[in-house]
């Protein structure tokens, strides 16, 4: 696929919770083209000793208006200075990166989940999924119940083939704990019933993946996870973004961010 360098405007700029951004960029060469699971890899200019650009997911992207959302957590130097981007603010940035979500055809029931905002990178997936009419499960967890800021983008798409579970560490929404005792519940109740999962998508923090794609083995569900790397160049050419799998070593920026999950030496 081609990558564009594209000089994008910021439109939006909103924060959401504690540390967490929301940020519209008109970009519509890369709203027209991504696809889901795919990156974007942008610059972030107006600070000193930093020259490399800095991947985000894409959460959303409408090619009509040819905007693109991109949630982010301030982590650094550079995330905050990405926080005072106002409207109108031009950046650099390479896009479409990456291999994003491939579920397996005829596909007929799907599990999504999403920790924190590993919520993100999900959500394209979730509505393609939910507009080729494919039931969709998506388990979604954060420490509290304002951490959840992608709630409200799941439940735009309601549909009779969409389910939504929430599970936070405090229990102000839905059930109190770690949202794999979600996942568990809906692998048990899978073994149950005649209706089985054809694929499962994860992603969050390693140790939620992880154990999702353990849970997902064992009940033989083909499963794929987003891997987040550290990245220089994001095209694969500096190998900064290294994965570990049973087929040798693979370049998270290319080969990924999405991996099927039996492939990776966790």
């Amino acid at each position: 696929m081609q990558l564009f360098d594209e000089r994008a405007e910021v439109v939006g700029n909103i924060q959401l919770s504690e540390r967490i951004y929301l940020m519209g960029i008109y970009a519509p060469q890369t709203a027209n083209s991504i696809k889901p699971g795919q990156f974007v890899h942008i610059t972030v200019d107006n600070t000193t000793g930093h020259i490399l650009r800095r991947p985000f997911s894409v959460m959303a992207a409408d090619p009509e208006t040819g905007i693109i959302d991109i949630l982010y957590q301030v982590v650094g130097s550079l995330t905050e200075v990405m926080t005072a981007w106002e409207e109108g603010h031009v950046l650099s940035m390479i896009s479409p990166i990456g291999r994003g979500w491939r579920y397996p055809a005829g596909t007929e029931h799907a599990l999504l989940v999403g920790g924190g905002i590993g919520a993100a990178p999900l959500f394209m997936l979730c509505k393609d999924l939910v507009s080729r009419g494919i039931r969709t499960d998506v388990v979604l967890g954060a420490v509290t119940a304002d951490a959840l800021v992608c709630r409200a983008r799941y439940e735009s798409l309601a549909s009779d083939i969409l389910r939504l579970s929430y599970a936070t560490d405090d229990g102000t929404l839905g059930r109190a704990g770690f949202c794999t005792s979600l996942v568990e519940d809906a692998l048990t109740a899978m073994e149950l019933s005649d209706v089985s999962y054809d694929y499962i998508a994860v992603c969050g923090p390693e140790p939620l993946m992880r154990s999702v794609a353990s849970m997902a083995e064992a009940a033989n569900v083909f499963c794929e996870a987003s891997l987040e790397r550290r990245m220089a160049c994001g095209v694969g050419a500096c190998l900064s973004c290294i994965v570990e799998t049973r087929g040798g070593r693979r370049r998270a920026c290319v080969d990924g961010p999405v991996f099927e999950t039996k492939e990776i030496l966790w």
